[in-house]
């Protein structure tokens, strides 16, 4: 689709954001879940989930916006239009963290969502589409994997029943928690997963260094690279560390490091392009004197280039069961998006808000996955990025300025306006 030049109505919405509110609604979600070191630990639903859910429905209601969630769990808050029949404008991102996840990962592109909204209201912008946003479910995928799963539900690539008994690690159902999260806001509408949907701008952190390198307070994001997620899990038998000669030993965690290793030689990269990271182990019995009889751990394999991640991901169950012994091995793929690459025309608006707010932009991709990644199957989709602290995400110390947060909720702001307004 062409995108016309901005309406000076989309301007005056960028002109009402407020510094100051957007900051202190942050602050407000960063204290549920919050742990030492300005951390946040707000795990999908989880209590903490509920309680930022709880939050965020009592300031739509105070802007007078409806509020509709789907089965999979995630919220709607609409703007309405001057056609309520028309296929909604999306905006939002997610609540949930990591166990040791920092304050704007997520939930800045719900909250910066919520305050284009308002500062449309106060910039007195009518709009033909409505405009929504999204808080979507179980982006990290930190407590039940996989990652993104709400928009993959919401963009049809899964099914709610394909996850219901998925586990964390404490042996809580997926389906039990999400049915008491939806049970703990009985009062909101409830609406079917998917579209249609217009058009698609999540805001975020950059959770990486170019942005700040660069001096620039807002990117425009050309899409996402790819990803393969496996677990893998090497079943041994559990023996005594004192008696058992190591020759006959059946050590899960030996070879578990093995494969490790050798997937470690499998993804080396000297361009420094490829990402590949064992994020998660479970050892059993886990207990200094025992040899482990099962391991389960991880494997993330990242790539912009759909051969390469390809190759890489389907050479994870050989190299594996090469490296097992006197183990078994089992590799379960519980992920596989391809690169995205997001609209030219919303790229090019995002570009285009940000000069006409007088904000230098550059164009970069996001080495993170986002729920974006699912909405550009649906829709025109784009992302507007913000400098994050010396790139650091994932973790207690990541940081933002206000200002620069500000100025990349102005961006999305003027970005919905314009394209609501078609």
């Amino acid at each position: 689709m062409t995108m016309p030049a901005l309406r000076e109505d989309a301007l005056a919405a960028a002109a009402a954001v407020d510094e100051r509110r957007l900051w202190d609604r942050l602050a407000a979600m960063a204290q549920i879940g919050a742990i030492p070191g300005q951390g946040v630990n707000r795990p999908a639903l989880s209590p903490e989930d509920i309680e930022a859910r709880a939050l965020l429905l009592s300031w739509a209601d105070s802007l007078g916006l409806s509020a509709s969630v789907d089965a999979i769990g995630n919220l709607f808050l609409r703007r309405e239009g001057l056609d309520p029949s028309a296929p909604p404008v999306m905006t939002g991102s997610h609540m949930d963290t990591q166990p040791k996840g920092g304050r704007f990962d997520g939930i800045y592109g719900v909250v910066a969502g919520l305050e284009a909204l308002q500062a449309m209201d106060a910039a007195g912008v009518r709009t033909r589409a409505p405009v929504e946003v999204v808080a979507w479910t179980n982006e990290e995928g930190g407590r039940f994997p996989p990652c993104t799963m709400g928009s993959m539900v919401f963009a049809g690539a899964c099914r709610v029943e394909d996850f219901v008994d998925v586990r964390d690690n404490a042996g809580i159902r997926l389906g039990d928690a999400l049915a008491a999260t939806l049970a703990a806001t009985p009062d909101t509408a409830r609406r079917p997963a998917g579209g249609p949907v217009a058009a698609y701008v999540e805001a975020h952190i950059e959770q990486g260094p170019l942005l700040e390198a660069a001096g620039l307070q807002v990117g425009a994001v050309t899409g996402v690279q790819g990803m393969r997620w496996f677990n893998v899990e090497v079943s041994g038998e559990s023996a005594h560390a004192g008696t058992a000669p190591v020759s006959l030993r059946r050590d899960a965690l030996r070879e578990a490091v093995a494969m490790i290793a050798a997937l470690r030689e499998l993804t080396d990269d000297p361009s420094d392009i490829t990402r590949f990271t064992v994020g998660r182990m479970l050892v059993t019995p886990n207990s200094p004197n025992s040899v482990p009889s099962h391991v389960l751990f991880s494997v993330d394999i990242r790539h912009p280039d759909r051969a390469t991640i390809a190759r890489l991901g389907d050479a994870v169950e050989p190299t594996c069961r090469a490296q097992a012994r006197a183990c078994t091995v089992t590799v379960t793929p519980t992920l596989h998006d391809d690169p995205t690459t997001f609209d030219p025309s919303v790229v090019d608006l995002v570009e285009s808000a940000a000069g006409a707010l007088g904000l230098p932009t550059m164009r970069l991709p996001s080495g993170a996955s986002h729920d974006a990644m699912y909405l550009a199957r649906m829709c025109p989709t784009g992302m507007v990025f913000v400098p994050c602290e010396r790139g650091i995400s994932h973790n207690e110390a990541e940081n933002a300025k206000p200002s620069d947060l500000a100025a990349g909720a102005r961006v999305l702001a003027a970005t919905l306006a314009g394209l609501a307004n078609r």
